[in-house]
């Protein structure tokens, strides 16, 4: 009988979780636990991947999904922009050496601290999406240049981002009016479909929204020149998860721009997630054990008010892993801290573990650090590692 080779997929995805588990070994000899490995040559991979099939949209780092100075350093190498949400993001980019031209304020409501502090660092394009931050902007940086976001379709996106933010597209002309007759300079629309999101029809309706008020604005004598797709490409969290295709989004979206936009039109996006997250591997061990509801039940040294933060506030999904082989049992994953809250998984099956164990996560580069809390009981996140 002939046994059936493993698909070329399976042998791939084999290598690279031996790859993964011998740098993490060797890792475990130098560094204590947690510890969040980033890789840089993922960073390049994803940032060159968006680059090939979206070649005419200009790339902005979403500086919040993770501000680790290496990886800021590394898209700074690169040619990327950054897309900031404050003077604290601004500062640090700036000082890392990223161009004031290459940076968009991309929050549409700043307080008048960070408006000024953008005007004396001269990062001069911003969002809005209400008149009263139209006043704000033209007294205290007269001039600056602004995409005025409208509200879209977030549906099929994990994290609707169209609840706090967004005019709606009937007001566009009237803000971008506005704009310029305060002094401002308007220079297009601003969107986001919502994070991690899966259903290319949003970008689709939103480009042709945004074409519809390039045509308004054009005919009130007020040509547009940029439009702001955001960010919200998905990624992978599983190795074997089915919906995620990139490439056959970026497709659709390209065509979409090409039939829709006059060659001159300037196509920026902000992706964040899509960038960082493949690049990051939380490495964890086991710090407890017990057996509870019939269940292994392990305790490991990081947890939501970590580097698990994501499974609350980016409502994710991770894919636990363990160096140890063997028999798997049904078994609950929980962080260190005493809030019972702090659990990551009721129904992991996993081989039995022992203090000391391993247990890590790949793919978990954005929105875990960046949103964890310092200190909760006194439990610090995870150390990262930039190689």
């Amino acid at each position: 009988m002939i046994q059936a080779q493993p698909s070329l997929k399976a042998q791939k995805s084999k290598s690279e979780a031996s790859g993964i588990e011998n740098l993490i070994r060797i890792l475990l000899k130098k560094h204590r636990t947690p510890f969040m490995l980033i890789k840089r040559c993922v960073l390049e991979k994803q940032y060159k991947r968006f680059q090939k099939y979206l070649p005419n949209i200009i790339p902005y780092y979403a500086v919040k999904a993770n501000p680790n100075p290496g990886i800021i350093k590394t898209f700074i190498n690169l040619g990327a922009g950054f897309d900031v949400a404050s003077a604290a993001e601004m500062k640090m980019v700036l000082s890392l050496g990223a161009s004031p031209s290459k940076i968009i304020f991309a929050h549409t409501i700043k307080s008048i601290e960070d408006i000024e502090f953008s005007r004396r660092r001269r990062v001069r394009l911003m969002t809005f999406d209400n008149e009263p931050e139209l006043y704000k902007l033209a007294k205290h940086y007269p001039g600056a240049h602004v995409l005025v976001r409208i509200k879209v379709e977030n549906q099929g996106s994990v994290v609707e981002l169209s609840l706090k933010f967004g005019a709606d597209p009937d007001q566009a002309l009237f803000l971008l009016r506005k704009a310029k007759a305060l002094g401002l300079t308007p220079m297009g629309i601003s969107f986001h479909v919502g994070s991690q999101s899966t259903n290319v029809e949003n970008y689709l309706q939103a480009l042709e929204i945004s074409f519809n008020i390039f045509n308004q604005a054009k005919e009130n004598n007020l040509p547009l020149k940029i439009v702001d797709i955001g960010g919200g490409f998905p990624i992978q969290h599983f190795d074997n998860e089915i919906g995620i295709n990139f490439e056959r989004m970026a497709v659709q979206i390209r065509r979409q721009m090409k039939e829709l936009f006059d060659k001159n039109v300037k196509f920026i996006a902000e992706p964040g997630r899509f960038f960082s997250g493949p690049a990051g591997t939380l490495v964890t061990q086991v710090i407890g054990r017990t057996f509870r509801n019939n269940k292994n039940y392990y305790y490991l040294n990081d947890g939501i008010y970590g580097d698990f933060s994501g499974m609350v506030f980016d409502h994710c999904k991770y894919e636990f892993r363990t160096l140890r082989r063997g028999q798997r049992f049904l078994s609950t994953l929980a962080g260190p801290t005493c809030d019972s809250f702090d659990t990551l998984s009721m129904n992991e099956e996993i081989p039995e573990l022992y203090v000391g164990d391993v247990v890590y996560v790949k793919n978990i580069g954005a929105y875990s650090c960046a949103s964890a809390t310092p200190g909760f009981n006194g439990f610090s996140p995870a150390k990262i590692i930039v190689i």
